[in-house]
């Protein structure tokens, strides 16, 4: 390990988070784009994803792959960054700054594609589940650390040991406020039906157009004209 791959890892080092050099390049990466609290619920979700792995008997480095499951989880909320803020829904603006950094470092399409899946269906329980385990572990590591599931909980002294070298620094609270921040100030990041869209509409009051409204809008097929059809 070279001397500064080693000052990255140093402040991780009773934690098990992977050593390699992407692994590395990706903590510095969302550590120099992420705020604290944010940072740290990233580097969270990697440790309560691979907790829930280990619940399902998957096994690093057998079942799946260890690095892009961290590289997943350290960048899974990028798009809540800065420099991610883009015109898309954040967890899409996140997936793509995920996907350039790691073709910059080389990585193979392939395995691009993993971790562009794993950021952008963070938000999808129910699809990220069906997915392979890189893709599945991020999305519920992301969901244990804003809320544990009492069905599987954590060894004793295992949350404290967390949160002694990764604080919480009101991570939901944070996460909140991000996300209402960027639709504020670019509503078509949040649009109706979606989870940043249901926490703009808690913040701001203004309900959301039902379907039949949003059907009426143009250009619209007019499908609720004249319906229903009498006989």
């Amino acid at each position: 390990m070279t001397d500064k791959e080693h000052e990255t890892a140093a402040p991780y080092a009773g934690l098990p988070f992977p050593r390699t050099d992407l692994a590395l390049k990706a903590l510095r990466q969302a550590r120099d784009l992420e705020s604290p609290a944010i940072f740290n619920h990233s580097l969270r979700t990697y440790l309560y994803g691979r907790f829930l792995g280990e619940r399902q008997v998957l096994q690093p480095g057998h079942d799946y792959d260890d690095e892009l499951l961290f590289v997943g989880c350290a960048l899974h909320d990028a798009g809540l960054s800065l420099e991610g803020d883009g015109d898309q829904t954040f967890t899409v603006d996140g997936a793509d700054l995920a996907a350039r950094f790691l073709t910059d470092q080389g990585v193979a399409a392939d395995r691009v594609e993993v971790v562009w899946d794993a950021i952008a269906l963070h938000l999808h329980p129910d699809l990220a589940a069906r997915k392979r385990p890189e893709i599945a572990l991020v999305t519920a590591g992301a969901g244990y650390d804003l809320g544990p599931d009492p069905a599987h909980p954590l060894p004793p002294g295992y949350a404290d040991q967390v949160h002694a070298v990764l604080p919480r620094l009101h991570a939901a609270a944070v996460l909140y406020d991000t996300i209402v921040d960027q639709a504020l100030a670019k509503p078509h990041k949040a649009p109706p039906f979606s989870m940043p869209g249901e926490l703009l509409r808690q913040k701001t009051g203004t309900p959301w157009p039902t379907w039949q409204q949003l059907m009426a809008q143009e250009p619209s097929w007019h499908d609720y004209d004249q319906y229903p059809p009498t006989t």
